[in-house]
């Protein structure tokens, strides 16, 4: 006899707490192995796939491409046992189904992601048919299924039709992120007609739903902004937001940069000093390097490599700069390895992977690893373990064709380095007027974890050794 088992979304670890669906990988009525990726789906860090710790037939898939679950909401149903046809109209005979604490499947829902031991024996109410019967005054048509939640479980995606809880009529069951959308903008699902199968109410109706409201409050905005008169002057109240304006959701990527972004501008009281440098010996340098390798000595050294062994050799010098503050201990945390972040625009946005204990590699063993997420960053295949735990960030928007920048910590870390173009500008060089390779570098840092003075320290030493490389050498 075949069980029904639930696959929930499991745990991606890294602090997130939810994901969108990108695209399933499964339909209803295939067949599933142990550990086969069933959806794709992309949280506020990376996107993966996530495989399914069961083998057996999918008999449900909850939640539309493009929506958002949270982590602990049902993913899918599989019938462990069962053949495709069997699988396809299981017999409902009410009764509750037990999962297995074990000896159903993998356990390993997500490597790397921390999935631990397989979940306690719990019970979960199985669909129940509606059995009510019609009204012997006319025919009534086939009553739809309706999905049954147990207490504290988000509802399937479904609609039930017939009597429900005594109510004769449509009954729209949605998903969480459907039913908080709409608590959110407060729209009253009960007044929707849903474009879904047999009137399934789907995000887009709630969005639709928002844009008319959001036109109705336009008009009446406009409408409410004339210009108040009071004693001493003219105030005008508020501007309308046209209703042609395209409003796109802060979600994903583009949230969490949004969110974290907000949260170092509202806790760390941060300063930026910046300083021109001569950088026409560091390229020196690194064509020298370049040329010694050889046509096929392997990959070339890229500036942002020497940068960032620049920023490892001053970070020893300042570990001030490589620490952070624990608010709740009122306390300052130094901060023993560097992982060095390096900003890096993706067609997703803006992420920062990190190279992991930059402080034990020489400038080619970080530009190799600068180069291996770089690639994973571009094709979205970094995991959440390689996008956090930074201590130090290097910015290069130089690539933007700018030369500077005032940029903003990457929370929780104390300091982050900018670097600007590197172009040709009249410089004094040896008391001469000349032409040289200029480069911009700014430091924003944390006042709270130092004063100017160790700031500025750690800046003239970066910029030191972009002015002579040599400086470096007796750092190694």
């Amino acid at each position: 006899m075949a069980q029904v088992l639930e696959f929930k979304l499991p745990d991606l670890g890294e602090g997130l707490t939810e994901a969108e669906i990108v695209r399933w990988l499964v339909e209803v009525g295939d067949v599933v192995a142990i550990d086969q990726p069933v959806v794709e789906v992309e949280t506020a860090k990376a996107m993966v796939e996530v495989p399914c710790p069961y083998g057996g037939v999918v008999t449900a898939r909850f939640g539309e491409e493009g929506s958002e679950l949270p982590v602990g909401a049902p993913l899918l149903t599989v019938a462990v046992g069962a053949t495709e046809a069997s699988a396809a109209a299981p017999k409902d005979d009410g009764a509750a189904a037990e999962e297995p604490s074990g000896g159903s499947g993998s356990g390993n829902v997500l490597v790397g992601y921390g999935t631990g031991a397989p979940a306690a024996r719990r019970r979960r109410i199985r669909p129940e048919r509606n059995t009510a019967s019609a009204a012997p005054a006319a025919p009534a048509a086939p009553a739809a299924p309706a999905v049954v939640s147990a207490p504290g479980r988000p509802a399937p995606v479904a609609v039930a039709v017939g009597e429900v809880n005594g109510r004769q009529g449509p009954v729209a069951v949605v998903s969480p992120l459907v039913r908080r959308l709409a608590r959110q903008h407060e729209i009253d699902l009960r007044g929707l007609t849903g474009s879904g199968p047999d009137g399934l109410i789907l995000r887009a109706d709630v969005d639709s739903a928002i844009r008319e409201a959001g036109n109705v409050a336009a008009t009446e905005a406009r409408t409410a902004a004339e210009p108040v008169v009071t004693e001493t002057s003219t105030v005008q109240v508020g501007a309308a937001v046209p209703a042609t304006a395209e409003r796109i959701p802060l979600r994903g990527v583009r949230g969490a940069v949004a969110d974290k972004l907000s949260r170092s501008r509202s806790e760390i009281p941060d300063a930026t000093c910046w300083v021109d440098a001569d950088a026409t010996e560091l390229m020196a340098a690194r064509a020298a390097m370049n040329a010694a390798s050889g046509p096929s000595g392997g990959p070339k050294v890229s500036v942002l490599a020497l940068l960032a062994r620049i920023c490892t050799a001053a970070l020893a010098r300042y570990p001030e700069l490589n620490s952070t503050v624990d608010t709740a201990a009122r306390e300052i945390v130094r901060l023993p390895g560097v992982h060095l972040g390096f900003a890096a625009q993706t067609e997703r946005g803006l992420v920062v992977p990190v190279v992991r204990d930059a402080h034990t590699r020489n400038a080619e063993s970080i530009g190799a690893e600068i180069a291996r997420l770089t690639e994973l960053a571009r094709t979205g295949k970094l995991s959440p373990a390689q996008l956090t735990g930074g201590t130090f960030t290097l910015n290069n928007y130089g690539v933007f064709g700018v030369d500077g920048s005032t940029p903003i910590i990457n929370h929780p870390e104390a300091a982050m380095l900018g670097v600007g173009r590197i172009m040709p500008k009249p410089w004094v060089h040896q008391g001469e007027l000349a032409v040289r390779q200029v480069v911009q570098l700014s430091l924003t840092f944390d006042h709270r974890v130092c004063d100017g003075g160790t700031a500025g320290g750690f800046l003239r030493y970066v910029a030191d050794c972009v002015e002579q490389p040599a400086v470096l050498l007796r750092t190694l």
